[in-house]
């Protein structure tokens, strides 16, 4: 492919621009100019061979810069990321330029044969991959230090000359998308391939899973209606229930692999190859050689690491996991005291009052939540990991452990220390619905909310332009760049892992939690495809084959629910008559079970 960049023009009469690039205003103008000339240099001068123009504004105070490629670039672009397109011969198979006749739907003069998702991607990779040559330090700015192989766009984001990179939206499009996607109430499944197209795999998947997930949903709905019209106040006849919970929540992962892997195979990331991972932003550390590329670039001990991890950020979960143990206990305090009050008045403002401390723990839970994540962004970033997976992994782990324990210890307690089914049922029912209720506000209404506030902030601030310069397509830059940023899908999944647990533990004493978790699904889907479009700046896609460590959580939840309702069963005094003479005989059923 060398031969290839030889011969690429940086000329291209009809420029696209694909992503935008904002420094801060008062970046000096040599190293806009030497930030500006290493984008547009030829490949073989170290440059990322790019086209740039600047975003004239009439007061000028802007410094934006857009960006695109030429055709030819971005075909051989494809090739350097590896993307995975389908050929003639309905085969998927890598894209190379040298076969390019070979693939589907290509041509010389058809710019569709990429998406303008993938386009961006690649521009992305191109500007995460352009290098420092021969500088020690950033043109303008003698602290900020560079060295030869440092990625020149990370640290001009951390030097904080550079404020921001957010590829454009196709206005066209995205108004196709939104009427498909959801203009319109209708009941069907959502544009997958058009959301992939646009979003990129990462965001297509997720929403994938959240309609699969809803679907799946459905049986257990359909079954825990009639469940609770005709056994409703006999707890004890749990067992069918029960059985079918546990079966489904091993099932339903395991056909969503099938799904999931079809899906990926469609869209060419199945096969696609693991791109080498560069350090994340954030990492730091004594300057040595990286023994694997024979590179220059931060080294950081791995003791070091270590020993925050396990004698600060491990002591501190402990310790916010017993705080969050303390405040069940006074959760339970409380109940104890609305259920005497009850006994003493037995009035209608009596039996509301028994509802009141669920309803308070289940906000106060939400609260926890959100603070411990806050924290545990901070120890994870504090911890210095090298790659942005690692980074994810410990986020992730740190998260989900202490979410589970504060959202489930409760009903774990109640469960199988206190046996007292009905204040589980009441207890399962109030957290479900209130956090299903705080979430909506915050994903529904609160955009919603955002979304007026940004445009009557951006009538108050529009900008005019000079005669030969786009007026709408300036608008839109700097009303985008206004918008929110998108962190990614982290806290969707942490959303649905949660709902899982809820209806796969204990469901079987309250069969209307699949109900309401279709019902809020079905709302989610709308709420977040209106973030997606409407919001947010859209984000760069990320090609992915599956929903990765997700996977696992959803999994080892799986086997939580597998244990918690085998040991409901085996508690049961239908299955308990069966082993009258013998409890270890009752024991050894259940764990075979299990």
């Amino acid at each position: 492919m060398a031969e290839n960049w030889s011969f690429l023009d940086a000329f291209e009469p009809n420029f696209r621009p694909l992503v935008v690039i904002e420094l801060a205003k008062s970046t000096k103008e040599e190293t806009v100019k030497w930030f500006t000339k290493r984008l547009v240099d030829k490949k073989a001068n170290g440059g990322a061979q790019l086209l740039v123009k600047p975003l004239v504004t009439e007061n000028g105070d802007e410094n934006i810069y857009l960006v695109g490629a030429s055709h030819l670039r971005l075909l051989l672009g494809a090739e350097t990321v590896g993307l995975v397109k389908e050929c003639n011969d309905n085969s998927m198979r890598t894209f190379t330029y040298s076969s390019r006749k070979t693939f589907k739907d290509f041509a010389d003069d058809n710019h569709n044969f990429l998406t303008m998702a993938e386009c961006q991607y690649i521009i992305k990779h191109e500007l995460e991959n352009l290098r420092a040559k021969d500088e020690k330090m950033i043109p303008g700015y003698p602290q900020a230090k560079l060295y030869p192989g440092k990625s020149i766009v990370r640290r001009l984001l951390t030097s904080g000359i550079l404020v921001q990179i957010f590829p454009l939206h196709d206005r066209e499009e995205l108004k196709k998308l939104r009427h498909s996607w959801y203009g319109r109430v209708k009941v069907g499944y959502q544009p997958l391939d058009e959301i992939r197209c646009y979003f990129g795999e990462t965001i297509a998947l997720y929403f994938g899973f959240l309609e699969y997930f809803t679907f799946a949903l459905v049986p257990m709905a359909v079954i825990g209606i009639p469940y609770y019209m005709f056994a409703w106040e006999d707890y004890d006849k749990y067992v069918m229930f029960a059985t079918f919970n546990l079966l489904w929540s091993t099932v339903i992962l395991e056909v969503w692999k099938r799904i999931c892997a079809i899906m990926a195979y469609r869209w060419g990331t199945l096969l696609m190859k693991r791109q080498f991972e560069e350090p994340r932003p954030g990492f730091h550390g004594v300057l040595g050689i990286n023994p694997i590329t024979g590179r220059e670039e931060p080294v950081y001990s791995s003791i070091k690491r270590q020993i925050r991890i396990y004698l600060v950020s491990l002591p501190f979960v402990c310790l916010c996991l017993y705080f969050s143990l303390y405040v069940m206990m006074i959760y339970f305090d409380l109940e104890q005291w609305a259920l005497d009050y009850h006994e003493e008045n037995g009035s209608n403002f009596s039996s509301l009052m028994l509802f009141v401390p669920s309803i308070i723990y289940a906000v106060v839970i939400e609260v926890m939540n959100r603070i411990y994540r806050c924290a545990a962004e901070f120890l994870t970033s504090w911890e210095n990991h090298r790659l942005e997976s690692s980074y994810q992994n410990h986020l992730i782990l740190k998260v989900l452990v202490f979410n589970f324990l504060n959202c489930f210890a409760s009903l774990f307690y109640i469960a199988f220390v206190l046996f007292d089914m009905k204040l589980l049922r009441q207890s399962l029912a109030t957290l479900l619905i209130t956090s299903q209720i705080f979430n909506q506000f915050a994903e529904s209404l609160l955009p919603y909310w955002l979304q007026n506030r940004h445009k009557k902030r951006m009538k108050k601030h529009r900008c005019f332009l000079k005669r030969d310069t786009d007026l709408s397509l300036v608008e839109q830059v700097i009303l985008e760049k206004e918008m929110g940023t998108y962190f990614g899908t982290f806290d969707d999944y942490l959303e649905l892992f949660l709902q899982f647990g809820y209806v796969s533990l204990f469901s079987c004493v309250y069969p209307l939690a699949a109900v309401f978790a279709v019902l809020n699904n079905i709302t989610e889907i709308y709420s977040d495809a209106l973030k997606m479009c409407r919001v947010y700046k859209r984000p760069f896609a990320e090609p992915t084959a599956n929903i990765g460590v997700w996977q696992l959580a959803f999994e080892t939840m799986s086997v939580i629910s597998v244990v918690t309702n085998c040991i409901l069963i085996g508690m049961s005094p239908q299955v308990n008559a069966l082993f009258p003479d013998s409890k270890m005989d009752l024991i050894l059923t259940v764990a075979l079970v299990e």
